[in-house]
């Protein structure tokens, strides 16, 4: 698989971005690495780390969540708000239009701003059954 910036993935990299955009669930590194462990049962979970890591820096992948907080994956690389659930930590996608807000370059610190994480915390459904 080549890339839009040029580059080919190895077969193990292509599996796990391939595996990540199949599934809508922001899945946590661990659960990657069982959906890939069933095309490449020899693959380590150290690859499985790595890849995801080499995959966002190269704008491929997302990687989600609080600072401390086990991170969760997304394989729609272009920014888009999520919700994520305080409790169980399950992130969900956004799906309506929303202004995503910008910062005038007079108050970004001198930042040269590359993105934008809009990132709604709540608590999901099932977590609000189960408290009940």
């Amino acid at each position: 698989m080549t890339t839009n910036m040029g580059f080919r993935l190895s077969k193990q990299r292509k599996v796990i971005l391939e595996e990540l955009r199949k599934v809508k669930t922001h899945p946590t590194a661990d659960e990657v690495y069982d959906m890939v462990r069933k095309i490449i049962p020899r693959v380590s979970l150290g690859t499985v780390y790595r890849n995801l890591e080499f995959l966002c820096s190269k704008g491929l992948a997302m990687k989600l969540g609080a600072p401390g907080a086990q991170k969760r994956f997304d394989g729609m690389a272009n920014p888009h708000p999520h919700i994520r659930c305080e409790i169980c930590t399950r992130v969900v996608d956004v799906d309506c239009e929303i202004n995503v807000p910008e910062i005038p370059d007079e108050c970004a610190a001198g930042f040269n701003i590359l993105n934008t994480n809009v990132e709604f915390v709540g608590i999901c459904p099932e977590c609000q059954a189960s408290r009940q």
